[in-house]
């Protein structure tokens, strides 16, 4: 099977993912009225595990067999789902404003940048922490007016930090601990892990009813199919290929394109500020993503 041109890989991959990556906030806020977060993510999680399961027969995908790989699995999953989008939901639904969270966990990719020396030995030039500092500007500016609506309780806002540090470290993890994974069962394991961490956490803190109507259908399956399935799978392309730090940058641009779908969806108007930022952003991360070496 022929490989996609370069310039699919280099500029139209990551361009799909940070579009349904950018959907997840506007899933998040159809489906969160009907059903509580955990208990909205528990769902997500148990359908997305079932379908990759199938899959995963049906193509007769290498299952892993040593511990160790399960071990490592899980603990991506549950970093990356349960940590990150735990903390996403559970801020927004204790009144954590989305510009607020979007900007917290905006501060992955310096985070990120951070830690890859460390971890992982890859060298961030000046050069790109120019960018990744131009980056952040960017979302502080294109969020600006939604920042001045209020920060939302401050357990929501500690939430929104955990979710910072788990999609950091998992970001991290993945790509040292999980470069082989097969995407079709290394994610079975991911998401039933997350799941089984989550599903009691809900039955414990919720009462787990859920309105099922269509706003909700189609918000949870637009989240398994489009997000779980489709974007945390092009992430895990992406991680496998680039240096972590480098898709890290990607994130920077999540809000910006998360408020261009909200304004047509939800009449949130975009100021002259907010066009700047978005300018910004994407150059803050073009400059960024010039090639994070290894040491």
């Amino acid at each position: 099977m022929p490989r996609p041109p370069a310039s699919l890989q280099g500029v139209g991959i990551p361009a799909l993912f940070v579009l349904l990556w950018s959907t997840g906030f506007i899933g998040a806020r159809l489906g969160l009225p009907h059903a509580g977060p955990l208990t909205f993510l528990a769902l997500r999680y148990a359908i997305a595990a079932g379908l990759l399961a199938l899959v995963a027969l049906a193509t007769r995908a290498p299952w892993p067999r040593r511990p160790a790989e399960l071990g490592h699995y899980a603990v991506a999953g549950l970093l990356v789902h349960g940590v990150y989008l735990g903390g996403v939901f559970v801020g927004i639904s204790l009144g954590v404003e989305a510009g607020v969270s979007a900007l917290i966990v905006g501060l992955q990719p310096l985070l990120t940048a951070a830690l890859a020396g460390a971890l992982l030995g890859e060298r961030v030039a000046p050069r790109q922490w120019a960018g990744l500092g131009l980056g952040l500007l960017g979302v502080a500016l294109v969020l600006a007016r939604k920042l001045g609506q209020g920060s939302g309780d401050a357990l929501g806002a500690l939430a929104c930090v955990a979710a910072l540090f788990g999609i950091t470290a998992g970001t991290l993890y993945q790509k040292r601990h999980g470069a082989g994974m097969d995407l079709r069962t290394g994610s079975v394991v991911q998401f039933a892990a997350a799941g089984l961490a989550t599903a009691p956490l809900a039955l414990l803190f919720e009462d787990t009813s859920v309105e099922w109507d269509g706003e909700f259908v189609f918000a949870l399956l637009w989240l398994v199919l489009v997000l779980s399935l489709g974007a945390v799978s092009l992430l895990y392309v992406l991680i496998r290929r680039g240096a972590a730090s480098r898709v890290a940058s990607l994130f920077f641009l999540v809000p910006p394109c998360t408020a261009l779908i909200a304004w047509p969806l939800f009449g949130e108007a975009l100021g002259p500020v907010a066009l700047v930022g978005m300018a910004l952003t994407a150059a803050g991360v073009a400059l960024a993503s010039r090639g994070a070496t290894s040491r």
